[in-house]
């Protein structure tokens, strides 16, 4: 896991994306900022979410709240989907699948 940090108004500016969308990303809980020495970074591991929900709320128009359901959707499919993988191996090694 790479713990680098981004400076938020670095990456605001290369992305093209406004401070406050950032702020209401850590206020929904979807993001974690750090402050240090009056600065604001993004850890490096959480890019591709901060992708992601950009490309929902600008390019789809969808607010931070649809962004926090759906957030909450996928992950509770990828927990199905680990306890479907889980359960398909226990059912192999059980000799129920060929």
């Amino acid at each position: 896991m790479q713990n680098e940090l981004i400076i938020v108004s670095e990456y605001c500016d290369k992305c093209h994306i406004e401070p406050s969308f950032i702020e209401m990303l850590q206020e929904g809980g979807l993001i974690d900022v750090r402050t240090e020495g009056g600065e604001s970074y993004l850890l490096f591991s959480q890019l591709p979410d901060v992708e992601r929900y950009s490309r929902m709320y600008y390019d789809l128009s969808i607010n931070i709240e649809g962004i926090d359901a759906i957030h909450h959707l996928l992950e509770r499919m990828e927990e199905m989907q680990r306890e479907i993988y889980s359960l398909h191996t226990k059912l192999r090694l059980l000799g129920g699948l060929d």
